[in-house]
């Protein structure tokens, strides 16, 4: 059978899990002239698969297309990316394999990023460009951060253990309940005070005293934050990077093995094989590479253990629908995304693709996409096209050729309590019985794309020593 997961929409939330399983004790098996399997082609599917050249290996992607979140969707001579998908590289490794897969086919770009706040547009981020506020809440702001920094001197090295405790920590109630607590609850479907802390420390900029009172007054703050210069193909679609790793790492390397449109029905970790549905046989693989969503991972291995199986049942995830938007005139606005943290606004981030290449869409044409707060029930197009006018996106709701609604299961990961032990536990047993688990989902992470190619080298390197060895029941 096909394993899926359909609950309620948004956030997933089942049982707790208990913190530690006993991991199984390894054995040597007559595997080793097996391949080397990997489940999902997503960036990091096919790194890992790059990384694998001339060792004996078999992909399995459910889709009819490689690229996972990666992938491009055409219409009309519109090309639309699964929402925002700009390339950061900063590992040097990264940066000579996108050069070689690549050579002279991306664009630079510098970001342009905005907070759309109490009808002003204003610079990224909102902690260190409060100017163009309201003076009210420009107070309020600069007074709650004030003692905010004064509370925090008070009370060195306490950790806070929420997102919101974070933020007010960070930055003070202020800012926290002008952009911190409204956007992320619109983004996660779930008030910050029910998540961690643990994602924030890359993504997130801190600017010091200086830089939030300058931006306070005017002085503009840019160039913060990981992605203040990102990469994106110059003929548009950031499918090209899928499709230059599957040449180059699949399909010229006749040691490799696509099958599209393939599922999985069950893993025996024991035993070392899993099946395909509507396959008899059973295929044994040497090491595992798995991509899958974690708790999918998990519910096609009838054996594992009950405390892994509990911990799987205990991750939590964020669903989320968006809009790709056609419009018949080039977009009024001219940032590359925008933070939309008012209620008001049926969305909460709108991006604009023909900002950073003109290739997608027709000369004079605009391509956008629209993350939306609601994750049921009927979309508001109508709602959604003037609250775009509304902000400045777009000039006239006459302007808009068509939309689309699309729709994404895996999301965000959800950074809870239970989090870090589940995901550690789950992972223990599975490194301990031959299968390594990575990329975003298959990690239970919250990454980058240039992230998730390097946990698929790493998985090969993984996969190039692995012994061979299951574990027992």
């Amino acid at each position: 059978m096909c394993v899926s997961t359909h609950l309620p929409a948004g956030i997933v939330e089942l049982p707790r899990a208990r913190a530690t399983v006993d991991l199984v004790q390894p054995r040597p098996e007559s595997v080793l002239t097996a391949p080397v399997y990997i489940l999902g082609a997503g960036l990091t599917g096919l790194s890992a698969a790059h990384h694998l050249r001339g060792v004996d290996r078999v992909v399995l992607e459910k889709r009819s297309e490689v690229g996972g979140h990666a992938r491009s969707e055409r219409r009309d001579g519109f090309t639309f990316d699964v929402t925002g998908h700009w390339l950061h590289l900063r590992d040097p490794d990264m940066q000579t394999l996108v050069a070689e897969l690549l050579p002279d086919q991306l664009v630079s770009v510098t970001r342009k990023t905005n907070i759309f706040s109490h009808g002003a547009l204003l610079s990224y981020p909102f902690q260190a460009n409060l100017h163009g506020l309201p003076l009210a809440v420009v107070q309020e702001c600069l007074v709650a951060y004030i003692e905010a920094q004064r509370e925090q001197a008070k009370n060195p090295g306490q950790p806070p253990k929420t997102f919101q405790a974070f933020a007010e920590a960070r930055f003070g109630k202020g800012i926290a309940r002008h952009f911190f607590v409204p956007y992320n609850t619109k983004l996660w479907g779930m008030h910050p005070d029910q998540l961690t802390a643990d994602w924030v420390s890359r993504f997130i900029p801190v600017p010091d005293t200086e830089q939030i009172v300058g931006g306070a007054l005017g002085l503009r703050q840019e160039g913060l934050g990981y992605n203040a210069q990102f990469l994106y193909p110059k003929a548009g679609g950031i499918d090209v990077l899928p499709r230059a790793l599957l040449q180059v790492g699949i399909a010229s390397d006749p040691a490799a093995t696509l099958h599209l449109q393939t599922d999985i029905e069950e893993i025996n970790p024991v035993a070392g094989w899993l099946k395909r549905p509507g396959v008899g046989t059973r295929e044994a693989y040497r090491a595992l590479v798995s991509t899958l969503p974690l708790p999918e991972l998990i519910a096609r291995m009838p054996t594992a253990p009950a405390q892994v199986r509990e911990a799987a049942a205990n991750l939590r995830w964020v669903r989320w629908r968006y809009l790709n938007v056609a419009t018949r005139r080039p977009v009024k606005a001219d940032y590359h995304w925008v933070y939309v943290p008012e209620w008001k606004y049926p969305f909460f981030r709108v991006g604009v693709f023909t900002n950073a290449v003109d290739a997608m869409a027709p000369p004079g044409c605009g391509a956008l996409y629209v993350e939306l707060t609601a994750r049921e029930g009927p979309v508001d197009h109508a709602g959604v096209v003037a609250g775009l006018v509304e902000i400045g996106a777009i000039e006239r709701a006459e302007d808009v050729l068509f939309t689309d609604v699309r729709e994404i299961e895996y999301a965000y990961v959800v950074f809870d309590d239970a989090y870090a032990a589940s995901t550690q536990l789950i992972h223990r047993w599975l490194e301990s019985v031959g299968i390594r688990s990575c990329g975003r989902y298959g990690a239970w992470v919250y990454n980058s794309m240039e992230d998730s190619m390097i946990q698929g080298a790493a998985a090969a390197r993984w996969a190039r020593q692995a012994p061979g060895k299951r574990g027992r029941a």
